[in-house]
């Protein structure tokens, strides 16, 4: 009996959620007093896993795996769970976790319990605590399998080292080459900014910002403050900002620690998808925007003379701080 985590990668590299669903996944496995065991694919530096409690790591090492494959990820995490013998595994709530954690709990007959949130509140019977109604409500499942999937919301847990001794070891999964019939023929990437999936503070920007030509300010306070940009589907719709930043029910959902939205009104769709986040700040001329009833705090004012404040305030505040 074991539990497995499967530690997620870009380009070689774990990404933050990975440190966050091992940090989780040692708990669980403390509580049922069993091994963790990590998997990770194509990683260049697996060991990094120790950190966070995995005392085995199993690595695969397969060029057909360098581009995400959900059904392929799958096989090889359902290989993995039955040659180690896990009772639980855990995958994280990333836009390729969300494919994976149904496809796993099919191959192994398992519950899923997707949107975790916090540790089960008992392991006999299994109970989990899970967001509800886009994150309006929690609810409390209780998985019977024998096997059982969970899905850890992202920063629902948070990052903790726990330093252990393990060994590293190469998995050779046996690849269904059916799983490969979709290609990917190119994958496009933005580099030298923070990625949306990784970032704990993202600034999002609306209609209110009149054109492409304004998110100039935008990006200066997202460098500011380390966080990435987004923005709401009108502007992704209208081409002032690429679609890979739309964020909301119908784009990428958020979960950040801090959520500041400008010139953004707060339609319903908009609001389920970045309910998660820990913090939510809107700016905004409208005191009547549906964003003021969900956001925690609120500033009445035109963007166009709040932000270049609030920018050079941080830099200030950085200066001396530094």
């Amino acid at each position: 009996m074991s539990v497995l985590v499967f530690a997620e990668t870009s380009e070689g590299r774990f990404k933050k959620i990975a440190f966050e669903a091992t940090s989780y996944a040692s708990k669980i496995a403390e509580m049922l007093q069993t091994n963790l065991v990590a998997l990770s694919i194509n990683a260049s530096e697996p060991n990094q896993l120790s950190d966070y409690g995995a005392a085995k790591i199993l690595n695969v090492k397969n060029a057909q795996l360098d581009n995400f494959n959900a059904k392929a990820y799958a096989d090889v995490i359902k290989q993995a769970a039955e040659s180690e013998g896990a009772t639980v595994v855990i995958v994280d709530s990333s836009s390729n976790g969300l494919f994976l954690a149904p496809l796993v709990a099919y191959n192994l007959k398992a519950g899923l319990a997707s949107n975790t949130v916090a540790l089960p509140s008992s392991v006999a019977p299994f109970v989990v605590k899970r967001n509800a109604f886009s994150n309006k409500a929690f609810c409390f499942t209780e998985l019977t399998t024998s096997v059982k999937v969970i899905g850890l919301a992202k920063n629902a847990f948070g990052v903790f080292e726990n330093k252990v001794e393990s060994s590293v070891e190469a998995f050779n999964p046996n690849l269904n080459e059916t799983d490969f019939n979709i290609t990917s023929k190119e994958v496009n990437k933005a580099s030298g900014k923070v990625s949306i999936a990784d970032a704990d503070i993202v600034v999002s920007g609306g209609r209110g910002l009149k054109g492409p030509e304004n998110w100039g300010m935008l990006e200066e306070l997202a460098e500011v403050l380390g966080a990435a940009t987004a923005c709401s589907k009108p502007v992704a719709d209208l081409d002032w900002r690429p679609h890979a930043e739309h964020v909301g029910q119908t784009g990428k959902p958020v979960a950040a620690n801090l959520y500041i939205a400008i010139g953004i009104s707060g339609a319903i769709q908009h609001l389920a998808g970045i309910n998660a986040s820990k913090v939510k700040v809107v700016i905004n001329t409208d005191p009547e925007a549906p964003f003021f009833k969900a956001a925690d705090y609120g500033i009445v004012g035109d963007a166009f003379e709040v932000v270049p404040q609030l920018v050079e305030k941080l830099k200030a505040f950085k200066q001396n701080n530094a």
